[in-house]
């Protein structure tokens, strides 16, 4: 099983630890659940610290793997649909706009 630090003490994450982090997290949890889980999160644990013993040193920051950039084009008006139209396909309106049912109360 995996080996965490607690106060520089390695601890063994055991069913009784994931049965008190789901008690935390207000989860229920049964026995047969938690003694699936135990191996699971000790693989994830694994390869966590895995990825902390990476040198990334020359590795620059990101956010994004891949290199964004925003496409704008230049804001001009446009034609939009005649309010007429809009107003007949609507399933509900006054005259100049179209009704819907209230979402928010007061």
């Amino acid at each position: 099983m995996r080996q965490i630090l607690r106060g520089g003490i390695p601890l063994k994450i055991t069913e009784e630890t994931v049965k008190h982090v789901a008690k935390l997290a207000r989860l229920e949890l049964s026995d047969e659940e938690a003694h699936v889980f135990t191996p699971q999160l000790s693989k994830i644990l694994d390869y966590a610290e895995q990825l902390q013993q990476l040198d990334l040193a020359d590795v620059e920051a990101t956010s994004h793997p891949f290199a964004q950039y925003n496409v704008l084009r230049k804001d001009e008006p446009r034609p939009s649909a005649q309010r007429d139209i809009m107003l007949a396909c609507a399933a509900d309106e006054d005259g100049e706009h179209v009704r819907v049912p209230a979402v928010l109360e007061g």
